[in-house]
């Protein structure tokens, strides 16, 4: 079996109003428990804003930490999910179910174990 991470990119800005909110996070309830169910889960997490982000750069003997996150942009990652399957074809049919229920960006990626 092989590990992906299925990461959510959302908009810069805050969160969606309760009234689109709220149905998504049902949503992503049940997906979560099907992936729990499935077997194929291993861990999740979302995201603090990218402002709260603190970035450290080594320069030679240095390191300079700095405030904010590590690149500038209108998307960032907002959370995360670590499955286990058999092969990318299994890790795509979660991901575009992810996508679906978010309706946000989801890259899907192998991770090296």
């Amino acid at each position: 079996m092989n590990q992906y991470v299925l990461s959510i990119y959302q908009p810069d800005g805050p969160p969606p109003a309760p009234e689109i909110l709220d149905p998504i996070m049902r949503d992503l309830d049940v997906l979560n428990t099907d992936l729990r169910e499935a077997g194929v889960w291993v861990f999740d997490a979302g995201m603090h804003p990218p402002e709260t982000a603190t970035v450290l750069r080594a320069k030679g003997d240095e390191v300079l930490v700095t405030d904010g996150p590590f690149t500038e942009g209108k998307e960032h990652l907002g959370g995360f999910i670590v499955i286990r399957v058999e092969d990318l074809d299994a890790a795509l049919h979660w991901g575009r179910r992810l996508a679906k229920v978010l309706g946000l960006p989801v890259e899907v990626r192998p991770a090296q174990s």
